[in-house]
């Protein structure tokens, strides 16, 4: 018997006009520090509205250079969500400050503005925000709890690019944000991240840390600072120059398949969907949730049988193994957080998807809950 063809979890649009750029790139043997990524920049600038676009290695890189530019360090908390990528921590760390995780709204599973407000401590110098699974957080509230209290803010707004809160886009609040193009990304550059800022002096000083602490004058070898080795190669950003030229078809895209996914699950016994509330979704994964009585491994283990990619997503940050030993965190401290993280599981979802396999992960889902609870 032939196996199913796997649908995969995700899978980039990769097409003629990169392979066309990326050789472009090539054939000019300008690999790095060279147009392509400040045109690549001027791109994300206009797009999105801001003045400065700074691109960078990661997503992950790029929250470094912002809490580092702000000078977060030992002995600071930095308040964030532990329903991120482990990078929304991670970041902090590195300063040498601490992560304090706020407790998140069970809807949107961004940080509850309430959480975060209660979390602040005399030690507390900067918020960081995450916007998860593409739904923008309640930006507004948390700019104005970080004004009452005089702290910083640094959003990554790494999984939802090109996104808004109340049509005003991420990145142009006032504060610096980032997004990050790793290749399950609504847009991506392999890997690669930007960083948008209006601020002209922050500006300068994320170019310099992100080059190794370069002059702002751009002086050959000459480091005024100590910075880091965060750049994007120019081949990376010919990928990105020609995904931001189709960005608008692909978010497109993105919706339509998740309204068919979102129609499809409703009626799914045992799955809730997405949510979908008065903020626009850049779509970046589908994972519904599953009801408390199923066993999500089975679950996930049922699907693979039939070629149908699945993944638990996403672990709590304060339960990973390094921020249990390490930092001393354990189970029930955020309930709310572990509820959904123990529920929460990635579909197959990406921009190229046909109806057809959105069916067939929606009826082999069915099936799958079915057995499970016939078991």
């Amino acid at each position: 018997m032939t196996p199913p063809e796997v649908i995969p979890l995700a899978r980039p649009v990769i097409g003629d006009r990169e392979r066309e750029l990326v050789d472009g790139v090539l054939r000019s043997r300008q690999l790095s520090l060279g147009p392509t990524v400040t045109e690549f920049e001027r791109m994300w600038a206009d797009r999105i509205g801001t003045k400065h676009a700074v691109a960078c290695s990661s997503g992950t890189a790029g929250l470094h250079c912002c809490l580092h530019a702000l000078g977060i360090g030992p002995g600071d908390e930095v308040i964030t969500s532990s329903f991120s990528f482990v990078a929304s921590a991670n970041v902090i760390v590195y300063t040498g400050a601490t992560p304090v995780f706020a407790e998140v709204d069970p809807l949107t599973f961004n940080m509850d503005p309430a959480a975060v407000e209660a979390a602040i401590t005399p030690r507390t110098r900067a918020i960081l925000v995450v916007d998860i699974f593409g739904y923008p957080a309640d930006v507004p509230a948390l700019i104005a709890i970080a004004e009452r209290h005089g702290l910083a803010i640094v959003e990554d707004a790494c999984q939802s690019i090109d996104g808004d809160f109340n049509g005003k886009k991420l990145g142009t609040y006032g504060h610096p944000s980032v997004y990050g193009f790793y290749a399950n990304k609504q847009l991506t550059t392999a890997e690669g991240g930007v960083i948008l800022t209006d601020d002209d002096a922050l500006y300068l000083l994320l170019k310099s840390l992100t080059n190794q602490g370069r002059s702002d004058d751009g002086a050959w070898l000459v480091h005024s600072r100590l910075g880091f080795n965060y750049r994007l190669s120019d081949v990376h950003a010919a990928i990105g120059i020609a995904q931001i030229e189709r960005l608008d078809w692909m978010q497109d895209a993105r919706a339509r398949i998740a309204a068919r996914y979102q129609a499809r699950m409703a009626s799914v016994d045992g799955v809730t969907p997405m949510y979908e509330g008065p903020q626009r979704r850049s779509w970046f994964v589908y994972a519904p949730r599953l009801d408390p009585d199923l066993d999500r491994d089975a679950i996930i283990g049922r699907l693979e049988a039939e070629g149908v990619s699945a993944k638990p997503y996403l672990p709590c940050i304060h339960l990973q193994p390094y921020y249990r030993t390490d930092h001393g965190h354990a189970p029930g401290e955020l309930p709310v957080t572990e509820e959904i993280s123990a529920s929460t599981i990635a579909l197959p979802f990406f921009c190229e998807m046909t109806d057809e396999q959105v069916d067939r992960v929606c009826d082999t889902m069915e099936r799958a809950i079915q057995a499970e609870r016939a078991a």
